[in-house]
């Protein structure tokens, strides 16, 4: 048994825009991206993808789900192969539970439920301590923005979470980062680092765990779907550290996360703008004066994954520091993290307040107004690489040129293949007084050519035509290229250019499935294609799977694609689940007569039943149809129990309208086989052909 935990950590560490883009080419539409369903043949792409709610939905066909969920419908796999396939993505591995005696054996708390019930903890206790409420007073922040960010505070006792729990002990708190227990060899005093204002730790023996977080103010950080994944806590006073963020976690990455990129999400989205700070108090201050689009780091650099979280959801980002030097080396790490993320149509920018001033002073003397106006001076990246490069050399002498060209060409080689790259190359080759062909032959030379990687550990980029390495390539950058040069389901013989496989058609090193091939041996790789030859194709088995082990390619590689979902069953699970939804289809004709029957016995349960007692009363009737049902629902692969009445309503009425139409073209197809001349099937034909264009 997989441990949910596991799970719970590997869906917060996958992002399924990078799933889904592998296999379907997406283009920004709003909020959120858009594209040719992969279930159901169309012309018009009626398929979304919600970065925000990490889920997808087809308004065509009324496929919705997961990434896990995706994986398991689109590539054929099972729910444990999904999760191996997404854990080797996420540089994971796969832990296995030892079965457990279920009669006593205590089921640990869900690790969501823990923080939710600390963060509630730590907002009750922030109600009862005048100090902290005057500390966030004195910072001039209102109870209106407390509220809102959920801020609290963890008190001055070493156990005080023990109110929290009902379980001081389970192994959950110390999984979640919220308690600390002491090796034996440790003192029986705490030594984290944050003092416990006047209180002595308890004298008992060793490894007696105590809270991580005391005397400190209390800021949640969520992820993408709102969930508590950790804690930042700012001490009171002058104690050490001043922050004291949440430790590695099944749930927290800090190098993976931002604070307030939840709570912002609207105003990303209304000025397609994400700012980026140092500070939680930077975040809280500027949303209250009306800047809410701002998140910050979490006591790290800005890392690859950070530009990328942000560039999914916006097409600006703009990083503000202060104005001194620490705040320049600061943004110099940022640079450098965003090299091999810069496309032509996003912009990374650079905002330096005064010296005097962090985003939080600075808004509160200037007020938004004040702040936008400084956003509007902000300096593009590539302002900002050259203006950096040129203050290290002496322009005017040879051996400061070819310093010049020196530090820019480690630089130079992080950025994709695009516009703002050749720019780049004009600018500097400029600077140095050579020619651009000059420069890229420079670039060129020494160790490792045009082939470049992402210091940030992100995805490794290769051109067409070169290996990627075994860091794979970058799914999104890739998926365009594919697309470009091999159309979305290119098929016949290889086109030469290192992105298709060897001529044939799919399971042949031909298509594999949306814009991604298997190639043959020997070919040019594109990162997911597999090394060596062999039987089936580079890694491909008969029937579609990944072959494992052996000569076969990456793991984690596509599978061939699934058949369509079963949009009948589909609407019978969901109208289980939301039993509203069958008193709301008053027109049953055309559907199957399955359905209809099963609509029928639902609206006429009582308002608000449950799940459990649609079951219960409909079993006798519809033994089998029950039975199969529970067992769908217990995998709920699509996460269908938990969306809300409306999403699942939006889902519901696709797939009844998908339903409606195959029954209309089965009937026109009878009608057309007997002939359109005799009486009275050609008025028939007319009525089904504009039935069908009403939807």
């Amino acid at each position: 048994m997989i441990p949910q935990a596991f799970i719970q950590e590997l869906l917060a560490r996958t992002d399924i825009v990078d799933v889904v883009g592998q296999h379907v080419k997406l283009r920004k539409a709003g909020a959120n991206l858009l594209g040719l369903c992969p279930f159901h043949g169309e012309k018009s792409p009626s398929f979304t993808v919600s970065p925000a709610k990490q889920f997808y939905h087809c308004f065509g066909c009324g496929a919705h789900g997961s990434a896990l969920g995706f994986l398991m419908e689109h590539t054929g796999v099972s729910y444990v192969e999904a999760i191996g396939d997404l854990a080797r993505a996420a540089g994971l591995t796969v832990p296995q539970e030892s079965g457990r005696d279920s009669g006593s054996a205590r089921v640990a708390p869900d690790l969501f439920e823990l923080m939710q019930a600390a963060a509630d903890f730590y907002r009750l206790r922030l109600k009862e301590s005048p100090r902290a409420i005057d500390y966030l007073k004195g910072r001039g922040l209102s109870g209106r923005t407390a509220a809102r960010f959920a801020i609290g505070y963890a008190p001055e006792g070493w156990r005080g979470l023990q109110a929290a729990v009902p379980d001081y002990h389970a192994p959950g708190l110390l999984s979640a980062g919220l308690v600390i227990e002491p090796e034996p060899e440790e003192s029986r005093e705490p030594q984290d680092g944050s003092r416990g204002a006047g209180s002595v730790a308890p004298g008992a023996t060793a490894r007696k765990r105590y809270d991580r977080f005391r005397d400190r103010i209390m800021f949640p950080i969520r992820n993408p779907r709102g969930q508590i994944i950790g804690f930042g806590g700012r001490v009171l006073g002058a104690g050490e550290p001043k922050y004291l963020n949440s430790p590695e976690t099944p749930l927290f990455s800090k190098g993976r996360e931002l604070y307030g990129l939840f709570e912002g999400r609207e105003a990303m989205r209304a000025t397609n703008c994400a700012i980026v700070v140092e500070g939680y108090m930077d975040v809280v201050m500027l949303a209250q004066h009306g800047v809410g689009n701002a998140v910050a780091t979490l006591g790290t650099a800005t890392t690859g994954e950070h530009i990328r979280k942000l560039l999914r959801v916006v097409d600006r980002v703009v990083f503000s520091f202060d104005g001194d030097s620490a705040g320049r080396k600061a943004a110099w790490r940022a640079l450098e993290a965003c090299l091999a993320h810069a496309q032509d149509t996003k912009r990374l920018e650079f905002l330096f307040l005064p010296p005097e001033h962090d985003p939080d002073s600075f808004v509160r003397e200037h007020g938004a107004a004040g702040f936008e106006a400084r956003l509007a001076t902000a300096m593009p990246l590539s302002d900002l690489l050259v203006q950096e490069l040129s203050a290290q050399v002496d322009l005017e002498e040879s051996e400061g040129r070819a310093r010049l060209l020196s530090l820019a060409r480690p630089l130079m080689r992080q950025l994709p293949q695009e516009a703002l790259r050749l720019q780049l190359v004009h600018r500097i080759a400029e600077l140095g007084r050579i020619t651009a062909p000059e420069f890229e032959g420079f670039l060129a030379a020494g160790d490792g050519g045009p082939a470049r990687r992402a210091e940030s550990g992100g995805w490794a980029r290769a051109e067409p035509g070169h290996r990627a390495d075994e860091g794979g390539g970058d799914p999104d950058w890739e998926a365009r290229r594919g697309a470009d040069e091999g159309g979305r389901y290119g098929e016949g013989a290889a086109s030469g250019d290192g992105w298709r496989g060897g001529g044939g058609r799919a399971g042949q090193g031909g298509r594999g499935g949306g814009n991604w091939r298997s190639g043959q041996a020997g070919r040019g790789a594109d990162g997911w294609r597999g090394r060596g030859g062999g039987p089936g194709g580079e890694g491909w088995r008969e029937g579609g799977g990944w072959r494992e082990g052996g000569s076969s390619g990456r793991a984690g590689a596509l599978r061939a694609r699934a058949a369509p979902p079963d949009l009948d069953r589909r609407a019978h699970l969901l109208a289980a689940l939301h039993p509203g939804l069958a008193a709301q289809i008053s027109d049953h004709s055309l559907l199957p007569e399955g359905l209809a029957r099963w609509l029928d016995a639902l609206a006429e349960l009582p308002a608000g039943s449950s799940f459990a007692s649609v079951c219960e009363t409909l079993r006798g009737a519809h033994q089998a149809l029950v039975s199969e049902l529970e067992a769908a629902a217990i995998g709920d692969r699509n996460e269908l129990a938990e969306m809300s009445f409306d999403e699942a309503r939006a889902e519901f009425e696709g797939a009844l309208a998908q339903l409606r139409d195959r029954r209309i073209k089965v009937q026109m197809d009878a009608l057309a086989a007997q002939g359109l001349d005799a009486p009275g099937v050609r008025e028939e034909y007319q009525r089904l052909v504009a039935l069908r264009s009403r939807g």
